[in-house]
């Protein structure tokens, strides 16, 4: 049986087909950012699944301990490039697009390795560097020279 909610082309995320408003247009944008998953993709292996939760506690511990000032950015920063990677991974078998166009267009395209290791690494820094400003500026991170 096929999912009424799934695109039926691999190359558009499954919002792009409505019309949703623009908090609704946003907030899908949002999300298929941050979750590199989607129902109904196959994940060719068991091994895959626990790898993924491993990783994003280990991703989601490695921050918490920054905010605590209990970790040097250098063990963050690994754990992030080992995330993106993982990343990569996942969104070439479950979400393999990637815009066409500018950032607030709604056309896509079927993503190369490299469209998708590029989009991956830049939104993740982008994330990350956001994350750093967001924790120094709270107080809870102390950059020491």
């Amino acid at each position: 049986m096929v999912d009424p909610r799934m695109p039926t082309d691999p190359a558009q995320p499954s919002y792009a087909a409505g019309q949703p408003g623009v908090c609704g247009w946003l907030c899908a944008e949002l999300w298929d950012h941050v979750w590199p998953w989607r129902r109904g993709a196959p994940i060719p292996h068991r091994a895959w699944r626990v790898l993924s939760i491993a990783l994003a506690i280990a991703v989601t511990t490695a921050w918490v301990l920054a905010g605590m000032g209990e970790l040097r950015a250098a063990a963050i920063i690994a754990w992030w490039f080992a995330w993106s990677v993982y990343e990569v991974l996942i969104r070439l078998n479950a979400k393999r697009y990637v815009k066409d166009g500018p950032w607030w267009g709604r056309r896509y395209r079927v993503a190369t390795i490299m469209d998708m290791v590029c989009y991956v690494l830049f939104k993740n820094l982008l994330i990350g560097a956001t994350l750093f400003l967001a924790l120094k500026s709270l107080g809870l991170l102390v950059v020491t020279a």
